[in-house]
């Protein structure tokens, strides 16, 4: 078995950046991240975000591409969230996403981030380089 420590913070936006991310369906969403992160092997230090996105800072094993871990997360949720709710507006991820390595000391202060992302979109103290993602990638 490989020992890894990696770390990685993600952030993608929801189809066409609407507001999907109700606080009724936030607490479902968060839920399902983790718990099917866990099943590929992942590890979730932190999710959060606002209404249009959302920011993770997850471990991903070596066995697993970082798009295939984003394809399958984005993939799963938005099925897990349609079919919770039918009656709800549709959900959806707009294509692409941001990722950006890091290392352990740095894992406190990204978690941290991720975390308190409400307050940072309301005070103003967003840090634009770890709020941007490219919507045109060819990924998931």
């Amino acid at each position: 078995m490989a020992l890894w420590r990696l770390y990685y913070h993600l952030i993608w936006a929801t189809k066409e950046r609407q507001p999907l991310i109700t606080p009724e369906r936030k607490t479902q969403l968060y839920s399902y991240i983790i718990g099917k992160a866990n099943t590929l092997g992942s590890i979730i230090h932190a999710v959060s975000g606002i209404e249009n996105h959302i920011h993770l800072v997850a471990s991903i094993p070596l066995r697993l591409s970082i798009s295939n871990f984003v394809q399958n997360i984005k993939g799963s949720s938005a099925h897990y969230l349609n079919h919770l709710s039918p009656s709800q507006d549709l959900f959806g991820w707009q294509r692409g996403y941001g990722v950006f390595s890091m290392g352990s000391e740095q894992l406190e202060q990204a978690v941290m981030y991720v975390q308190n992302q409400k307050a940072h979109h309301s005070n103003g103290t967003r840090i634009l380089s770890l709020e941007q993602h490219n919507h045109e990638d060819n990924g998931p």
